[in-house]
């Protein structure tokens, strides 16, 4: 690779990084970038992805280079199509998981009941923990390699050197000690007695361990292999092909060869290719994708339109401006990656207490031996206690703590409507103490509907209805849907209608009972001289600022009435507002619908914070405002204009009736279409995280209680299988306390 010419110009880069295991790894990578002189870089664990900026005295080889001194493997990202990219992960780590599986279980169970013990069956048991020990926990000991390299130790660590302590020693025991005679068992004594540790083995602690530990990682792969579809599913919203205006007749051509400056025609209910200018046509243009209005918003020559937004009802000419990579659209995807990337990964706990505990059990297992030796004991009773000690701390319950509290959890979410994806999740949970809304479809329904007939003196109410929905029933638009099918569903069938027509950017009539009825606009009565009464007045000029659109309906040459149409608030969202209070959590809307409909909404519900009439950057821009305050941010929305606000976001948390662009950026799924989910949501997360917590320390616990009897020499190895056992039947049943869980309603 050829390196850069030297400028003086920042550089934005993404390197792809293999071979992280834990979030420490992370942080040892990001720290080796960011020694070198220029150079700004963040790395993201769940991505595993670094983003690098530097200037022109950096090269790309010396980036390279870095990354490789740290212990782990960089390269420039390289776009293959689907069928071409690598094999996923998971799919090998799953295939390594079934085959420990199987070997593993008999070496457990053999272990565990005496009565199964047959002659030589210790031999067995050596032939199946093998394959799990050595090669099954391959990664770990790689890991742990890498990390001493840099004086480090994880989580890895202890697994590692527990395992192979366990295989190491019953090998020695088996081929060089008693354990390998015939008619050898593991009776079930708890005594305390000192031996020389020759005729026991630990196999099936090290195979189980290992086991555990592969199921942990394939899980976690699995949630890793979904960072990056946010992105392809935002980018998957835009048009795939266009029709072009070229030398007076159309062409219909791929999207990537639509040009800056090209005319081209979209068609009711089509996306529009790119950003632009209207240069021909008047139409609605449903841009909810981008700004969460759920009104459409009505276009002329000169407006401007953006790509992946729906042309509604009017054939339009587009002139492109923005194509590509330049599109808002595409900035969109750039925001949800930037965000992606720099979202600190959560530190896991197992890795925060292993720092600790790895060290001090290592030197404790030799100031043992170190110990027995001078004391004039046999090599092998010294040998025996400080390979015990370092058996001890194998963490079996610890593999356990958090997949099995996760699991129910995560189990018990999904029969509430929540989904959980990871257990990096959690922590944020405990400590959010603000949380932003998203206005439409999260707080409201989204969809518009009828909330009010006003009538005119001698008119009556179901007449008006029932006309306006006569003429509306030929049109596309948001609002006509709502009034037809309101008018369908209250009345029932509705007369049909002729000479139907749409006057653009005003509204509708038609020919209905042989009366041309008119709806629309007041300057559309207006201009057709049609009067409207005092009260019909009051009524429109009341609507606006209750959040409603005022629609008029009038034949014969006056106004007969009103129709108010609203995107309606969801019964339980005052609920949900009053329970996420209750958790401690200031809640506020932000939304890119108007200032008047919003603070509408907000009262409704009981929200006293309103931020109204903002694009998805500015979502951004607000959220990270709040966290440079020192909030803990949660953000709940559905729309891809959410989808970088909930990636940004601390805590992000999609409904699940909004777009998988949304779901996939956030961190907790909510399948229900009910904002009460949240609080559930966060009191699931919170009880999880207090499980996990518990299970670890219990799962420590017993480890730290033992190792003053493997230290004294006193360990017999049915004593430290009934620790390992009791430990993790206590996790397993600590954590099934989750079932429990139930509604705050």
């Amino acid at each position: 690779m050829s390196a850069p010419t030297p400028t003086s110009a920042v550089t934005s880069l993404e390197l792809s990084i293999d071979g992280m295991t834990c979030a420490s790894c992370a942080a040892r990578v990001e720290k080796k970038l960011n020694k070198l002189d220029g150079v700004a870089a963040t790395v993201n664990f769940a991505t595993e992805k670094a983003r690098v900026e530097y200037d022109g005295h950096v090269t790309t080889d010396q980036l390279l280079a870095a990354v490789e001194a740290a212990g782990y493997h960089a390269s420039l990202p390289q776009q293959l199509p689907a069928e071409e990219a690598a094999e996923d992960p998971a799919a090998a780590l799953r295939r390594r998981l079934l085959v420990c599986v199987a070997l593993s279980v008999p070496v457990i169970a053999l272990a565990m009941v005496p009565a199964w013990q047959f002659t030589y069956w210790q031999w067995l048991s050596l032939t199946l923990a093998a394959p799990v020990v050595i090669w099954g926990g391959w990664p770990f000991h790689v890991a742990t390699w890498t990390n001493l390299r840099h004086r480090a130790v994880t989580m890895d660590t202890l697994v590692s050197v527990g395992t192979l302590s366990a295989f190491g020693w019953s090998v020695y025991a088996l081929f060089w000690g008693h354990a390998g005679m015939p008619g050898m068992t593991h009776p079930f004594a708890l005594t305390i007695s000192r031996t020389d540790g020759t005729g026991n083995i630990y196999l099936e602690a090290a195979a189980g361990v290992t086991t555990f530990l592969i199921a942990g990682r394939y899980l976690e792969a699995k949630a890793k292999r979904q960072a990056g579809a946010a992105l392809r599913a935002l980018l998957d919203m835009g048009a795939k092909d266009v029709s072009v205006r070229r030398d007076g007749r159309e062409h219909r051509i791929p999207i990537e060869q639509l040009r800056a400056g090209d005319e081209f025609v979209v068609r009711p209910g089509e996306k529009i290719a790119a950003d632009g200018v209207v240069v021909e046509g008047r139409s609605a243009v449903d841009a909810s994708m981008l700004t969460g209005e759920s009104m459409p918003v009505d276009v002329q020559p000169d407006d401007e339109v953006v790509g992946a937004t729906v042309n509604v009802d009017g054939l339009l000419v587009v002139r492109a401006r923005r194509v590509g990579t330049d599109t808002q659209l595409a900035q969109m995807a750039r925001l949800v990656e930037n965000a992606q990337n720099g979202k600190a990964s959560a530190q896991r706990l197992a890795d925060r207490v292993s720092a600790v505990f790895v060290p001090v059990v290592i030197a404790l297992a030799l100031a043992t031996l170190g110990f027995w030796l001078v004391a004039g004991a046999p090599a092998a009773a010294a040998f025996t206690a400080a390979v015990s000690v370092l058996i001890i701390a194998c963490p079996c319950a610890l593999g356990l703590a958090t997949p099995t509290a996760l699991m129910v959890g995560t189990g018990r979410g999904a029969q509430l409507g929540i989904l959980i994806k990871g257990p990096e999740v959690l922590e944020s949970t405990r400590r959010v103490d603000t949380l932003i809304l998203d206005k439409t479809g999260t707080v409201t329904t989204g969809t518009m509907t009828i909330t009010g007939v006003d009538a005119c003196d001698g008119e009556h109410p179901d007449e008006v209805l029932r006309m306006a929905g006569a003429v509306e029933a030929a049109s596309e638009h948001p609002i006509a849907r709502a009034i037809s099918s309101g008018a369908d569903d209250m009345l029932g069938e509705l007369p049909s209608v002729t000479s139907f027509e749409n006057l653009r950017g005003l509204g509708v009539q038609g020919i209905v009972e042989d009366r041309t009825v008119l709806l629309g606009r007041p300057r559309l009565f207006e201009e057709q001289g049609y009067p409207v009464a005092p009260e019909l007045a009051d009524a429109v000029r009341e609507a606006e600022p209750a959040g409603r659109t005022a629609v008029l309906v009038g034949w014969d040459g006056r106004a007969r009435g009103v129709l108010s149409v609203a995107d309606t608030v969801k019964q339980t969202s005052a609920e949900a507002i009053s329970l996420i209070e209750q958790l401690g959590l200031t809640p506020i809307m932000v939304t890119g619908d108007n200032e008047s409909v919003a603070r509408a909404v907000a009262a409704d519900v009981g929200i006293e914070r309103v931020i109204a009439g903002v694009l998805p950057q500015e979502k951004v821009d607000i959220v990270v405002s709040l966290q440079r305050e020192g909030k803990v941010v949660a953000m709940v929305g559905d729309g891809v204009n959410d989808a970088a606000a909930l990636a940004q976001a601390d805590l992000g948390l999609a409904m699940g009736s909004g777009t998988d662009v949304a779901i996939e950026a956030s961190d907790l799924t909510l399948v229900r279409d009910d904002l009460r989910a949240v609080p559930d949501a966060i009191r699931l997360s919170r009880r999880t995280l207090s499980i996990i917590k518990g299970n670890l320390f219990w799962a420590f616990a017993y480890n730290v209680a033992a190792l003053p009897l493997a230290a004294a020499g006193l360990l017999n190895p049915m004593i430290a299988g009934a620790a390992m056992a009791f430990s993790s039947v206590f996790v397993v049943t600590n954590s099934l306390r989750l079932r429990g869980f139930t509604p705050a309603r």
